[in-house]
Parts: structure tokens; sequence; C-alpha cells
């Protein structure tokens, strides 16, 4: 028997169709912190993990449309850095 875990954290990245792309946005947004353009990540419940998933099957055509869903346990279990010209969550630049 597969053991289930219970995810506590996601990162959603998607490459949809134009057509889709703004339900795609606030169907993510309504669960997740956006992140950056088609990314979304944040704290989420198993429950609304399963809501988002159905919503987003819903709103999809799997032939042209493509999401990508990373689960994790918790938010401490993944490295983060950022380069570039601004961090997102702070708006500070980080020059490096």
């Amino acid at each position: 028997m597969a053991k289930n875990y219970n995810y506590n954290y996601a990162f959603v990245f998607y490459d949809v169709s134009e057509k889709r792309v703004q339900k795609v946005f606030k169907i993510c947004k309504k669960y997740l912190f956006h992140f950056q353009n088609s990314v979304f990540r944040g704290e989420i419940t198993p429950s609304k993990l399963i809501r988002l998933k159905n919503e987003l099957k819903s709103v999809i055509v799997d032939e042209e449309d493509f999401v990508c869903i990373i689960k994790l346990m918790n938010d401490n279990v993944f490295g983060e850095e950022f380069i570039g010209k601004k961090d997102v969550e702070s708006g500070e630049s980080l020059f490096l």
C-alpha cells in the first residue's frame, strides 16, 4: 500500500495558452502567493491542494497546456537564493 504524505508547501509553474492565462492566474492566486510571472508558491493545506488541482484541471486543455506542481512537506526543506534586480518579497535590490 502506498504511503500518503501531507504536503504543506507548493510551487506551481505553468505555461498555458493565452486564452486561459488569466483563468489559471486567478485560480493560483486564490491558493498561493504570486512569486514571478507564471510562478506561484506558498503554504497550502492538503485539502486546498486538491481543490487547486481540480480547478486547474477544469480550465486547462491537456493537449495544449502545461502545469507543474512541486509539493513539499514544509517551507524549511529547500534552499532559496535570489540573484537579479529585485527581491520579490521585500522589494529590495539584490546586487551581487
